[in-house]
């Protein structure tokens, strides 16, 4: 798919089709206006009859109007003209590409770009027109035998103001470098266990590095860990007979030494509860426990596409958690590569076991900040459902970027306490400390685990079991990609303001 921008009027140009906004109430926009007044007011005759009443994500396909040089004519319901959201707006442009998904259309030019949205300026527009057309577009076929058709849909024009074209282009290959990361991470989440192991990721972490320069890779094995101690990640992955990896992933865009941003992800390729099992039900989607690790993979992808001028390092953890007759048992004790020791009391509470050990590998790098990305708990979904990700920190101006860059890509957080209080829950009468915390407050006494581990950095973690994927039944599941989005708007941000 291609984009490209145009500041030029483009409704008398011969194309495909061309994408125009219309209001509740008979509103037209500009561009509305003038291809109802080239076919002789036919837009608005079609108002007027009812058929057609610009409702929210309301699409109406148009062919041969009289006077009017494309082909097709794609009327988009914008609902009320007054007080349009970001989420309206993202919805108004998937909309129209699963319109056009339906058509023969190749060639098409979209002048959505010209509608207002609350406190928010073109090239956001254009940004998030592109995120969310290749998001419509995204596809996961590879393991079905009849392949879906593909969408003919290849290039799209936006239409911008002249003062915009600065900025516009700007945020035209941000999307596209986000969308490649979101794609990315989407489709190593969407991959099978059986294919995507600890193994696998390794594997796609070090093509990374063959493909773009500014990244490279270590992998610490099995015996590596053990030389360092990491006791609670091994712990996790000795009922397995694959092998654990720690993938070790950096990326250099600046010459210009700086303390690195790191990024610590989940990587457990499936998560079976080990000796704690789930049920058969609760363990359909548990291939998607690695998404924090597929989300840290795309987000350097979309960086080093992008060229940031900035130094990321990602760690990631990569194990399965299985039951077996070497597998940890409840109540077993492990020492952590920090040299805390932890009594297990529930198997399937096994992401911050692979967290601290990693958390405590990345003081090495000595970071400026570290975020970990994680699909740590159920009471996250429980607590704020699938809409937003939460985030817990030892650093309130860490967490505050990461809530304006929420609400800039429209991948949001939402702050959860992390009190001394809380702390009182992971009391064990044995080790240190225990790896739960009780039924009450799950995400925060997770949380409350990995801040242990987190003395010596400014930290954040997020919790993304309801955002990274979709697991709303057995037909219905589908990674999201989320927070790319948002970790990268993080990032852009950062070296906007010269951090």
């Amino acid at each position: 798919m291609k984009f490209q921008l145009s500041t030029s009027n483009l409704i008398k140009k011969n194309t495909d089709c061309i994408v125009i906004g219309v209001f509740e109430g008979r509103e037209l926009t500009p561009s509305a206006e003038k291809v109802n007044a080239l076919s002789k007011n036919a837009i608005l005759a079609l108002l007027k009859s009812g058929e057609f009443q610009g409702k929210p994500e309301q699409t109406l396909m148009l062919h041969q109007l009289p006077q009017v040089p494309p082909s097709r004519v794609l009327l988009v319901g914008c609902g009320k003209k007054e007080g349009l959201t970001e989420r309206q707006y993202r919805k108004i442009i998937t909309s129209s590409v699963n319109a056009l998904k339906k058509t023969q259309a190749s060639q098409v030019i979209s002048c959505l770009t010209e509608i207002e949205v609350s406190h928010r300026d073109t090239a956001w527009k254009v940004k998030h027109i592109v995120e969310d057309t290749l998001d419509a577009l995204y596809c996961f076929d590879r393991f079905k035998s009849k392949k879906e058709k593909p969408c003919p849909l290849s290039q799209i024009t936006l239409t911008i103001p002249e003062k915009t074209l600065s900025a516009s282009k700007k945020a035209l290959e941000q999307g596209l470098a986000i969308n490649s990361g979101v794609h990315f991470t989407k489709d190593l989440a969407n991959m099978p266990s059986n294919i995507c192991n600890p193994t696998y990721l390794a594997v796609e972490a070090k093509q990374l590095a063959k493909k773009y320069s500014a990244i490279t890779v270590k992998v610490l094995e099995e015996k590596d860990m053990k030389k360092l101690g990491m006791g609670a990640l091994l712990a996790v992955s000795q009922g397995s007979a694959t092998p654990p990896k720690l993938i070790c992933i950096e990326y250099k865009g600046t010459a210009k030494k700086q303390a690195p941003i790191a990024l610590v992800g989940k990587g457990v390729t499936f998560d079976t509860g080990g000796l704690s099992m789930k049920s058969p039900d609760a363990m359909v989607g548990m291939k998607y426990d690695m998404c924090g690790a597929a989300t840290v993979l795309g987000t350097l992808k979309a960086a080093a596409e992008l060229k940031l001028p900035m130094h990321v390092v990602g760690i990631i953890p990569a194990v399965e958690n299985m039951p077996s007759g070497v597998a940890i048992k409840p109540e077993d004790i492990v020492t952590s590569l920090s040299g805390q020791t932890i009594e297990i009391l529930n198997t399937d509470a096994e992401g911050r076991l692979i967290l601290c050990d990693a958390l405590t590998y990345t003081e090495r790098y000595k970071p400026q900040a570290v975020i970990d990305i994680a699909t740590l708990t159920g009471a996250v979904v429980v607590a704020l459902g699938f809409h937003v990700s939460a985030v817990l920190s030892n650093h309130q101006p860490l967490a505050d970027e990461l809530l304006a860059a929420g609400t800039e890509s429209h991948d949001r957080v939402w702050q959860m306490p992390l009190w001394e209080e809380y702390q009182d829950q992971l009391k064990s009468p044995f080790a240190d400390m225990a790896n739960v915390g009780g039924k009450s407050a799950g995400t925060i006494t997770a949380s409350c685990f990995l801040s242990r581990f987190t003395k010596k950095f400014h930290w954040a973690h997020l919790d993304v079991a309801g955002t990274a994927a979709m697991m709303m039944g057995g037909s219905d599941r589908y990674a999201t990609g989320r927070p790319v989005p948002l970790l990268m708007q993080y990032l852009i941000n950062r070296c906007n303001d010269g951090k």
